[in-house]
């Protein structure tokens, strides 16, 4: 139900303007609620299109700042001009003025003078005589620097001192050194030496056994030889069989106990050798 109007003065009505209108009060007027669902939807509509300029603006190639003493200018790089109607026409107006006269400087402030002069009269000598009290000062100054004089003069020599004994010490161990690495140099030799000789050595006795087992078993083989094919062809042609029983006994009883013995008696000599070595 509408209110009915109530008259009233003029001068507390709010649809009444007064003054100015800078500060007008503007009523509120009933307009219809907004939907939830369609704001959200162009709030959605308006962050999605910020994206979308948010990402051409990273993609798209900017220019690179100008260098010093220089700077960008827009340019129209369309196939068709425009001119530009927008810039505002600048006019240069000049204006005749007097010229200022210089300040004169401003004067030292020199603040006005209070009291009276007194003054008081001192003999020669009544307060300082410098010969007198200069001599402790000059004492110790002298002292000092005498003192720090022979300090490093004392260090200088400390330090002469320690280089000579540094220098000995360096000699001394280099020709230590000198000295170990020809005993180890001798040690070497000597030991490739002994080698050496224990190698020729050991081939020599080698040498000796072979040629002494040569030569046995060459005067051996002739002694055996000297009647072996007579005999055997007489007992081949008296028994038939192609070899003699005696024969094949000595040879494989005889001959073997014969090399063993010979063996012992090289490798006794061979020992005996070795142990006098």
């Amino acid at each position: 139900e509408e209110e009915p109007v109530r008259y009233a003065n003029l001068m507390y009505d709010r649809r009444v303007v007064r003054g100015n209108t800078y500060a007008l009060h503007v009523l509120p007027t009933q307009t219809a609620q907004p939907d939830p669902l369609e704001i959200q939807r162009q709030r959605e509509a308006h962050r999605r299109a910020l994206a979308r300029k948010r990402t051409k603006e990273q993609f798209q190639s900017r220019t690179p700042e100008p260098v010093e003493g220089r700077k960008h200018v827009d340019v129209q790089t369309e196939l068709y001009l425009e001119e530009l109607g927008d810039r505002i026409i600048e006019v240069d107006v000049e204006c005749q003025t007097d010229a200022f006269l210089d300040r004169p400087p401003t004067p030292l402030f020199i603040p006005a003078k209070t009291g009276r002069d007194v003054a008081t009269q001192i003999e020669e000598g009544e307060l300082f005589d410098f010969d007198i009290e200069v001599k402790p000062m000059l004492e110790v100054l002298i002292g000092k620097t005498i003192e720090q004089a022979l300090l490093e003069v004392m260090e200088e020599e400390e330090l002469a001192n320690l280089r000579a004994h540094q220098y000995a010490y360096e000699e001394l161990r280099n020709a230590e050194l000198a000295e170990v690495q020809r005993l180890e140099e001798e040690e070497r030799r000597h030991r490739e030496e002994k080698e050496r000789r224990k190698n020729q050595q050991s081939k020599l006795l080698q040498k000796q056994k072979e040629t002494s087992e040569k030569i046995a078993a060459r005067a051996f083989a002739q002694r055996y030889l000297a009647d072996l094919i007579p005999s055997v062809f007489s007992n081949l042609r008296e028994s038939g069989y192609f070899y003699d029983p005696v024969e094949r006994d000595v040879e494989k009883e005889f001959l073997p106990w014969v090399m063993a013995e010979v063996d012992k008696t090289l490798e006794k000599k061979i020992l005996g050798r070795t142990v006098l070595d």
